[in-house]
């Protein structure tokens, strides 16, 4: 597997803790009523939206990434390192 592609299963784990994430807030938010979950869900959204835009990229655009090993890479540790925050994220608002 090619980083690119490895890259873009990382994106589909953003979405799926995205998606998780936009669900606890817009709960949160219809509970509260707060600002504070009002920019979280609004937040996730925007991430969200990046990581669909993302993997439309690498499956239309190809070229654009696979000149380049070392622009690979970069996108791969970029996608693994926002799996890391997304996960703590994740793990903290669903305690």
């Amino acid at each position: 597997m090619n980083p690119i592609q490895i890259a873009s299963g990382l994106a589909v784990v953003n979405i799926l803790l995205l998606g998780l994430l936009t669900v606890v807030w817009v709960r949160n938010y219809r509970t509260f009523r707060s600002s504070l979950v009002l920019g979280l869900l609004a937040f996730a959204l925007v991430m969200l939206a990046e990581n669909v835009v993302a993997i439309y990229y690498f499956f239309s655009m190809k070229m654009l990434y696979s000149g380049d090993p070392s622009v690979q890479q970069a996108v791969l540790v970029l996608r693994a390192m926002q799996v890391v925050a997304l996960g703590f994220l994740t793990w903290v608002t669903t305690k």
